[in-house]
């Protein structure tokens, strides 16, 4: 074999071992193997670290944002901490009113009578706790619902929407069909705020967002649970609970940021919706998607 021969051939061996190790097609029968026999409407989005590769299952649904919003909601309530229009550190008077609700709250769980709080700590509550009080609140600084789904449309994000508040969508089941989002989107704000390719957010608000997905203490079975001790998953979860009627879960829900042990990252979301599972059920779903795709990544 001559020198230009083994050239060739070199190159060619790289570049199909690059094309393999970077395919995320090949993940798709695992991913297959998990979905078989769930009864259950499965969107996911999985990308590599630089998003040059994705997989993609169900991608054209629109699926039931529920809490998985708070993330968006985040970004664009420090897009507001960026341009000095907010504080991380500003009060935010909490009153005995605002907590006299049925909806999901730690803070009000912590303050029955209510409280005055940092913005952080209502960014920290609504994202890492899911906060349903919080998550209004936030709403309510930056003057609705509708300024959230402004300011992604702005950024060029077209294939999502939110339209209503926790409040509103926990008092009718069918509301919160309302904030819907495709897989790929949801992956795409993730890549874009986590890379910062587009400069979302400051360099400060970027690592407090970080600093706080990490710490998120919902949804231990969905992204994180088949993962090893310590994996770092930055994640927003979400869930609709039980229509009383139908038996039906409209949405168990996970986005995030996953580590790998080599450093890299890669971006998956994986909404549930429509499904006759119990809800441990639907969150087992997500978890084998993730320890499928973490386990196939990592070779």
């Amino acid at each position: 074999m001559n020198f230009k021969t083994y050239s060739l051939t070199l190159v060619s061996s790289l570049i199909s071992f690059s094309v393999f190790s970077q395919n995320l097609q090949g993940l798709k029968p695992l991913i297959d193997q998990v979905l078989a026999n769930n009864k259950a409407k499965v969107g996911i989005a999985i990308h590599n670290d630089t998003f040059t590769d994705s997989l993609i299952i169900n991608g054209d649904y629109p699926y039931p944002m529920q809490s998985t919003y708070k993330f968006h909601l985040a970004i664009a309530i420090l897009d507001q901490v960026d341009k000095g229009k907010l504080t991380l550190g500003q009060p935010v008077e909490i009153s005995k009113e605002t907590v006299s609700t049925d909806l999901y709250s730690p803070i009000k769980d912590k303050y029955p009578n209510g409280t005055t709080l940092p913005l952080s700590e209502i960014i920290r509550y609504t994202v890492a706790e899911s906060d349903n009080v919080g998550c209004d609140i936030m709403f309510g600084l930056l003057g609705g619902t509708e300024q959230v789904q402004k300011y992604f449309e702005e950024k060029g994000y077209s294939e999502q929407s939110i339209k209503t508040t926790e409040e509103e969508q926990q008092a009718n089941w069918d509301i919160q069909f309302q904030n819907w989002t495709k897989v790929s989107q949801a992956n795409k704000i993730l890549f874009d705020y986590y890379s910062n390719t587009k400069k979302l957010l400051s360099d400060s608000s970027h690592k407090f967002l970080w600093d706080t997905m990490r710490s998120t203490s919902t949804g231990k079975d969905r992204l994180k649970g088949l993962l090893p001790q310590g994996t770092v998953v930055a994640h927003k979860t979400g869930y609709s609970g039980i229509n009383k009627t139908t038996g039906i879960i409209a949405a168990v829900n996970d986005i995030g940021v996953i580590e790998l042990p080599n450093g890299k990252m890669f971006y998956i979301s994986v909404y549930v919706t429509d499904s006759k599972e119990t809800e441990p059920n639907s969150a087992k779903i997500i978890a084998e998607v993730s320890k499928a795709a973490y386990d196939y990544l990592r070779k």
